[in-house]
């Protein structure tokens, strides 16, 4: 006996747009079946009629509950906004998996790294989100500064025991030492584990902060100047280079720049497993935005940049190069964000993890026309793929779960504070016309969000142990 009929819907596969029913049991797709087929006693019939149904969103890059560094602050003891908050906004969303991270990031050279083991840290962040969670969760684990020895010898076992993706800084307090980061690589690539690249090259972006504070032109409008397109150039040919060598795959986080999508595109070319994910403010806003009233509001480091990067990264989604679509979630308030009006003070990040999807589908699918299994694409299976969660999530299958986003392509909304769900007093999307909107949620079987109510619980949320395939990390696979 089955437990959710979902019928009626234009469910979204890997072979097409299927007009099928999805058997659910026990949390995971049992069968899709034609419609009227299966036999619906004693199941919970859901009617997607006129409803697109899409694997649940995978969200692969936030920063939930966390210090906010004073010089961006103002103050001490800030924090981003909690699990609870972070994972109700994705649920509504239509994320139904995230990941954020776990270690420690200095905010300068001289701040210590925790010296506790990786997996006493894994431990500890899951620790965080149990019971606190709407939706499922992992974490991607930084390496920052000067990486021990010992610690690059718990590499190893971290990714048996399922941490499958480690992230670095090539600027920043926490920047990790190029002979250091070969060895990490060497390490990570032994174990079959993937790395996670913010690639800027430090010696550009310290250059352009001393040269503009000398020059009087500082403020923050003028980020995009120190976080710059040659930097971008450099660096993330630099680090392609480096993994090439370590035979380590790479997965670009917030590639901001015309130079990084053609970087990833050629490495990619020659067969070199290399992926990339784009941030969605990066795909509405340019530099110009800096100068409106507040315009730093929209601001995620490294920085927004100009109208040929954004049209660049836009390409790099429909043809292949990038990979996923993103947020790099990070909210506060606003007294926080708009504290810091210099290149160096200014506040990362922004309230992004329930727009992502909406945005998405209205620019690319409304707008644009890309087919509805490439928006499965960029916004679930191709994050599933590379950081390890499939088949289990990422795609509407037997045997995966059964987490599932329903988008009516009918709802015309102009984005209002009053629409979010997040700890937080302001939205950069304030005022975007949606075309098309999530309406409904579901998780391993249990709708979670439902006509704009939150079903779900805090405590639905579960860890996910990942292990990416061996294909994945032996060429472009997605």
């Amino acid at each position: 006996m089955l437990d959710t009929i979902v019928t009626g819907g234009q469910v979204v596969t890997p072979q097409g747009v299927l007009e099928a029913d999805i058997a659910i049991w026990d949390g995971r797709i049992a069968a899709l079946a034609h419609p009227g087929v299966l036999s619906t006693e004693g199941a919970q019939v859901v009617d997607a009629s006129g409803l697109i149904v899409l694997p649940g969103g995978i969200e692969p890059h936030t920063h939930i509950g966390i210090p906010v560094p004073e010089q961006w602050a103002g103050r001490p003891e800030v924090f981003t906004q909690p699990p609870e908050a972070a994972t109700r906004a994705a649920a509504f969303g239509g994320v139904t998996t995230l990941l954020d991270f776990a270690g420690t990031l200095p905010v300068t050279p001289d701040d210590p790294v925790s010296p506790d083991p990786i997996m006493r840290q894994m431990e500890s962040r899951q620790q965080a989100f149990a019971g606190h969670s709407y939706i499922d969760f992992a974490y991607h684990y930084i390496l920052a500064g000067a990486v021990s020895p010992k610690t690059i010898g718990e590499i190893g076992e971290a990714i048996q025991a399922g941490q499958a993706s480690f992230k670095i800084f090539t600027t920043f307090g926490g920047r990790v030492p190029y002979g250091h980061l070969q060895a990490i690589f060497e390490e990570v690539s032994k174990n079959e584990g993937i790395m996670a690249v913010h690639a800027e090259d430090d010696d550009m972006v310290t250059y352009m902060e001393e040269k503009l504070k000398r020059e009087g032109r500082d403020q923050g409008h003028n980020l995009h100047l120190v976080h710059s397109n040659i930097s971008e150039d450099v660096s993330f040919r630099k680090v392609i280079r480096m993994a090439e060598h370590a035979e380590v795959a790479i997965y670009f986080v917030h590639v901001t720049a015309k130079e990084g999508v053609a970087a990833i595109g050629e490495a990619r070319e020659r067969g070199q497993p290399v992926y990339g994910e784009a941030l969605h403010n990066y795909l509405e806003f340019t530099s110009d935005d800096y100068k409106k009233p507040n315009g730093t509001k929209i601001h995620t480091y490294p920085a927004i940049k100009y109208a040929s990067d954004r049209d660049a990264l836009q390409l790099g989604l429909m043809d292949g190069r990038v990979s996923t679509t993103a947020t790099d979630e990070y909210t506060t308030y606003k007294d926080v964000k708009f504290w810091g009006q210099t290149i160096e003070t200014v506040c990362g990040g922004h309230n992004g993890i329930e727009t992502r999807i909406p945005v998405a589908f209205t620019k690319f699918v409304s707008q644009g026309g890309m087919s509805l299994t490439r928006f499965a694409d960029i916004i679930s299976t191709n994050a599933a793929k590379i950081l390890g969660l499939y088949p289990r999530k990422g795609v509407i299958a037997p045997g995966s779960d059964a987490d599932l986003v329903f988008i009516d392509p009918n709802v015309r909304k102009t984005l209002t504070l009053d629409d979010l769900h997040a700890d937080s007093d302001y939205s950069i999307w304030e005022g975007f016309e949606c075309e098309g909107y999530p309406v409904k949620t579901m998780l391993r079987g249990k709708v979670i969000v439902e006509d704009g109510r939150l079903v779900g619980n805090s405590s639905d949320g579960e860890w996910l142990p990942r292990k990416v395939s061996p294909e994945t990390l032996a060429r472009p696979v997605v």
